[in-house]
């Protein structure tokens, strides 16, 4: 193919859609660029989910440049998912915000586009931290710069900015020990040098690196802990399980110039602060222990929606458990038997699906803790529900902001039960009675939900530490919601681990739900040991089919 000197609107939208195709390749891989030991990485998902939106929204835009940067820069800002979606969405934001004017661009404009990108990203950052997809996109920036000063044509300009972002991603070790001490380079960065590189081979056709990690159907990103987007993972501070827990996420429609006084006091409340946007419409993204607090100074500033908030300790993203649900055939027909109040439930499995079923569950929505359902899939659900009184169980904490605000756009009348986690809502159903009103089966429901303590059991995905001491790849974890408090070579050992943290001599009953890992001969091992040291503590065990989590616990 004849070498490119300029860009024109059809090779940018060429570029978006070459850069989404790559990073769904390399989806896996820099989801694998984590420091933290359990399976998490969604850096690679976000940036690739924040792609898609780019794309969708190119759909339906105009094909001149200007149209073409409008939608890449409306289609980041709105698409963009966690902290490494939310930088890249700046990065591209200033790429379009440089490129606009540029019809076609030529390797000083592509250059010139390029530290408008690096600005950006920076600027969107309170604390920028150096070892990350920030000093990726500066040194590519200013290499570009110099060979765009140097006369260099379009290639030399590409050419230049991929040498140096390359070597920038494989010094970050240097620049953050932890991403030394766990082997790596940023993830955010690496999934960044995919642009350059889709755009060189759009200039002269040289090829898009493959990966060599393959991206499954059974894919996960999970993440049980706080954790910077140092380092692999989706944030920007050092990771730990005693970090800030919570990420809270929304779009903030303000007037510009609220925002520096809005930042400012953001800086006090939490960290991977990141507000990006203009126009009176901003992306918000904050690490933090005070929810309130955080979305507060939103209300006192503008209007906040589409408020998302993820327990860092419990987060799931699970696209598998999604596609297969939403193949899975519908529930029993008696559940469309009409009733006073219908429940509908978030599910992450099929075994978890059928015991939602049998506990009479009249809709389950697909989904996990960060393949959230929206507000429509909910709302759906809800409005084919064979009731008028609707109590929707979420079962995750980062879906109940979504839930909360069903109530509002129903015909019916919606009640939300705060379930954190599925055994809350099994225990939640014992309550259940279709022919009482919403407002009494939220109550009794809620009441059996706060009744039961939760824990899960997963493996180290590398070395690591906690306040137990060291985590070598492949131990076994058992977690609860104050963090790591099991570390054993065998399911069976961070299993008992867990359960001394959770049992008390209050406790009766624990409900055991198997997932991918599980076996008939540990689960005898758990249930043995809990006559030896608890007889007094019954035990259920339920089949769940919960991919990563062999166990998932609910005392009560």
């Amino acid at each position: 193919m004849p070498t490119l000197d300029q860009l024109t609107a059809e090779d940018l939208r060429s570029a978006m859609v070459g850069f989404r195709d790559a990073l769904q390749a390399h989806r896996a891989a820099i989801n694998r660029l984590n420091v933290y030991p359990v399976p998490d990485g969604d850096t690679g998902t976000n940036m690739s989910l924040t792609l898609v939106a780019v794309c969708d929204e190119l759909d339906d835009a105009a094909a001149d440049m200007a149209a073409t940067c409008k939608a890449v820069s409306h289609g980041s800002l709105m698409g963009a998912r966690g902290n490494s979606g939310v930088i890249l969405s700046q990065i591209l934001r200033g790429l379009a915000d440089g490129l606009r004017e540029a019809e076609p661009a030529d390797g000083a404009a592509v250059a010139a586009a390029l530290a408008s990108a690096s600005v950006g990203a920076y600027g969107a950052v309170m604390r920028p931290v150096e070892g990350t997809i920030l000093t990726v996109v500066r040194e590519a920036a200013e290499a570009a710069e110099a060979a765009a000063a140097d006369g260099a044509d379009l290639l030399g300009v590409l050419e230049a900015a991929r040498a140096a972002g390359g070597e920038a991603l494989d010094r970050t070790p240097e620049l953050l020990p932890v991403l030394a001490d766990a082997g790596v380079v940023d993830a955010g960065g690496a999934g960044l040098l995919l642009l350059l590189d889709v755009l060189l081979h759009l200039t002269d056709g040289r090829p898009v690196p493959e990966s060599t990690v393959p991206d499954a159907p059974d894919e996960v990103a999970h993440s049980t802990a706080a954790h910077g987007q140092l380092g692999g993972h989706d944030h920007d501070h050092e990771p730990g399980v005693a970090d800030l827990r919570y990420e809270v996420m929304y779009f903030l429609e303000a007037p510009d110039e609220s925002i520096p006084g809005f930042k400012e006091l953001w800086a006090t409340l939490g960290d991977s602060i990141v507000v990006v946007g203009g126009d009176g419409m901003w992306n918000c993204h904050i690490h933090t222990d005070d929810i309130g607090a955080s979305i507060e100074a939103a209300v006192d500033v503008g209007r906040p929606r589409q408020i998302r908030v993820t327990d860092l300790m419990e987060q799931v993203e699970e696209e598998r458990w999604v596609r297969e649900a939403d193949m899975a055939p519908a529930g029993p027909a008696h559940l469309d038997e009409p009733a006073t109040t219908a429940v509908v439930a978030v599910s992450v499995g099929d075994g978890i699906r059928r015991i939602f079923h049998s506990l009479g569950v009249q809709r389950v929505v697909s989904g996990g803790q960060t393949m959230n359902p929206s507000t429509a899939d909910l709302l759906e659900a809800v409005e084919s529900a064979p009731a008028d009184h609707v109590v929707i169980l979420p079962n995750n904490k980062n879906i109940i902001p979504v839930a909360e605000q069903v109530d509002a756009h129903s015909t019916k009348s919606v009640h939300v039960v705060p379930t954190r986690s599925v055994v809350e809502a099994f225990a939640s159903l014992i309550e259940y009675d279709p022919e009482s009103p919403g407002p009494d089966n939220a109550k009794a429901m809620g009441d059996a939900a706060g009744a039961v303590v939760a824990g899960e059991v997963t493996r180290a995905v590398r070395d690591s530490s906690c306040d137990l001491g060291p985590i070598a790849e492949g131990d076994w974890l058992g977690i609860s919601r104050d963090g790591i408090v099991g570390v054993g070579p065998d399911v069976a050992s961070a299993a008992e681990q867990l359960l001394r943290r959770l049992i008390t001599d209050d406790h009766e009953l624990v409900t055991i739900i198997e997932g991918d890992g599980a076996s008939s001969a540990v689960t005898r091992h758990i249930t043995v040991w809990l006559e030896e040291h608890h007889p007094h503590v019954g035990a259920e065990v339920h089949h769940g089919g919960q991919p990563l989590y062999p166990y998932l616990f609910g005392v009560e």
